[in-house]
């Protein structure tokens, strides 16, 4: 996952620096909070491998899920703000992260001009996925939601040389529901219309895409 988790034009000496500052990779098991809302901020995180969902919690203490997170991608930018993490990654299967200190890469920042431009990419690239999840929830039906929702996972599974086509969906029905402000039942039967149209076939968490065009043009 380098060509995604590290940031280019690095020159060679600089590599060393970055690699040092990772100071470990932590194994997480499924179920198992990288972190948890109100952890005091000391890291931010790379999903090394596996995946994870972020979740936060509303004032009645019932939580939704807010984000996934695949292999490459960053986690931890939320607690940047008040010191504090705002919600809680949770792993989806047993998975790994890279830990990067925060006040080490804040000096780092200082030193190498790319790992900066790094650093704000990432927090841009965080927004813009807020604000699309934003659009997905406010404007489209649940036919349009679930499609959206596959299509942005065969994609992210294509930038990582995996299949676009077909993937293990390691969200429970109950956890897209949450993330795509459904309720279980609406997912479940979502999923059985688009699979008796043609788009999609599905065998538990097992998902193929039949018809990508099709799934498109929703």
């Amino acid at each position: 996952m380098r060509q995604l988790c590290m940031p280019q034009g690095l020159a060679a000496d600089e590599m060393p620096k970055l690699e040092s500052l990772i100071c470990t990779a932590r194994a997480v098991r499924r179920g198992e909070a990288v972190y948890r809302i109100g952890d005091p901020f000391e890291s931010l995180y790379a999903v090394r491998s596996g995946s994870l969902k972020t979740v936060m919690a509303h004032r009645g203490g019932r939580e939704q899920v807010t984000g996934l997170r695949l292999a490459g991608e960053a986690l931890g930018l939320d607690g940047i703000s008040e010191d504090r993490h705002a919600c809680s990654a949770i792993a989806l299967e047993d998975s790994s992260v890279c830990i990067i200190p925060y006040g080490a890469l804040k000096t780092m920042c200082r030193e190498v001009s790319a790992m900066q431009e790094r650093l704000h990419r990432l927090m841009s690239e965080q927004l813009i996925r807020e604000s699309a999840q934003m659009m997905v929830l406010g404007s489209l039906s649940a036919d349009e939601r679930v499609a959206a929702f596959l299509l942005d996972i065969s994609e992210r599974n294509a930038q990582r040389g995996y299949s676009s086509a077909e993937f293990n969906l390691r969200m429970t029905r109950e956890d897209m529901g949450s993330y795509l402000g459904m309720t279980l039942e609406t997912v479940s039967r979502t999923l059985s219309r688009l699979q008796k149209r043609g788009l999609i076939d599905t065998q538990g968490k097992f998902i193929r895409i039949v018809d990508i065009e099709g799934l498109r043009q929703i």
